[in-house]
């Protein structure tokens, strides 16, 4: 099976190496669709052999990505943007999915790398090269829309996906979201399309998570309740739809209602490494009540579920710290660590709880380590904790 992979790409100089090495001995062929770079973006796609196509921004992402579809002529497609890379451990089981017949569209899990809200997502990203898959929709462009048509006429395909972590994403850390003025594309795209699908699931959820994020709490949560009543069985819509309800009740600090909407999330049938989001911000939910029980049960049920959150491990040590169950909180940090060595907040509390100990000097090395990376990211707070400690006569 011949896999081409798929792109549509604007002045990515920068992250555009990194994609494409990281398919380099994976596809039989790259395409590229550039849509007006004045970097050298189509230098390096043609470093790497893309086959590289000229189109002119319409400000529809569907548009453009039907355009590069024309150009492939692999059995099937695999689709990545720039700020994406194909994690390598999930090779060998893309390659065996793509031999299986049964095949039409295999759906991957992504990791949103440093983004501040769930972790993990699932994307229609690989997908066989069907003469009637196409991309809908102007913003958050998908192909699911011509999948399940192909679905209802020729059952005999099935949708799959493949176990694991299958694509890194970096564009959801807020300094490229601000960069790249996200936000406000998106809103704009998807307020247009809203206009002619006014109950659609999908773009109630999305537009409705943003009015959210950008502070229109009220509009996002009317935009996402409409949601919940017309996703029907979308479970992995409604999921979306209930976990980021989950995250406006918590920004008008009505606990209660923000609790019952994570909860009706992780009910749902659904892949469950996308439920480490809603499961996570119960925990916070709860340890700010001071249900730290609650809590520590919320993030012990994402640690089963992702071993390696270092965020969860954190979020545990905090809870176990909070219930004086120093030990354990202990070995939580070390974990957190052990998964993200430049985690500062973990190497601060771990200094914390060492302190408590009695074990100065395990805890002034842990407090110098989180300077240390405070000060790269964080400077003011790399301040505040060295003045503290000078404070108590530590340092």
């Amino acid at each position: 099976m011949k896999l081409s992979l798929c792109m549509i790409v604007k002045d990515e100089e920068k992250t555009l190496p990194k994609c494409l090495g990281s398919v380099r001995n994976v596809v039989d062929e790259i395409v590229v669709l550039d849509t007006g770079s004045t970097d050298s973006t189509v230098h390096i796609a043609n470093k790497f052999g893309a086959k590289v196509h000229e189109f002119q921004w319409c400000n529809d992402f569907s548009a453009a990505r039907n355009e590069a579809l024309k150009y492939v002529t692999g059995d099937w497609v695999l689709v990545l943007d720039a700020d994406e890379s194909l994690a390598q451990k999930i090779v060998p089981q893309l390659q065996e999915a793509i031999h299986r017949e049964e095949y039409l569209l295999i759906n991957l899990v992504r990791q949103e790398v440093g983004a501040v809200q769930s972790p993990y997502s699932l994307v229609s990203r690989l997908f066989r090269h069907h003469p009637e898959i196409y991309f809908s929709r102007p913003y958050h462009a998908l192909v699911d829309d011509s999948v399940t048509e192909i679905l209802s006429k020729e059952p005999k395909w099935e949708v799959g996906y493949l176990q694991g972590v299958a694509i890194l994403h970096s564009g959801y850390q807020k300094d490229v979201i601000d960069k790249n003025n996200k936000y406000a594309k998106a809103q704009a795209a998807m307020e247009q399309f809203l206009a002619t699908h006014p109950d659609d699931p999908y773009v109630c959820s999305k537009l409705g998570a943003l009015y959210v994020e950008t502070g229109k709490i009220s509009e996002g949560v009317e935009l996402l309740a409409r949601g919940v009543t017309t996703a029907e069985d979308n479970y992995d819509i409604l999921y979306e739809l209930y976990y980021h309800l989950g995250i406006a009740y918590s920004r008008v600090q009505n606990l209660k209602q923000a609790v019952a909407h994570y909860q009706a999330a992780i009910k749902l049938p659904i892949y469950p490494m996308l439920k480490l989001g809603a499961y996570n911000n119960l925990g916070n939910l709860f340890k700010t009540a001071g249900d730290l029980n609650h809590a520590k049960i919320a993030y012990e049920n994402a640690l089963k579920i992702d071993p390696n959150f270092a965020t969860g491990h954190y979020n545990l040590g905090m809870t176990l710290k909070a219930m004086g169950l120093y030990t354990d909180a202990i070995a939580c940090y070390q974990k957190a660590i052990g998964i993200n060595p430049n985690y500062a907040d973990a190497y601060q509390n771990l200094g914390v709880v060492l302190l408590k100990l009695g074990n100065l000097q395990a805890s002034l090395a842990a407090f110098g380590r989180a300077i240390a990376l405070h000060e790269k990211n964080n400077p003011q707070e790399a301040q505040r904790l060295r003045q503290g400690l000078q404070e108590m006569g530590l340092i």
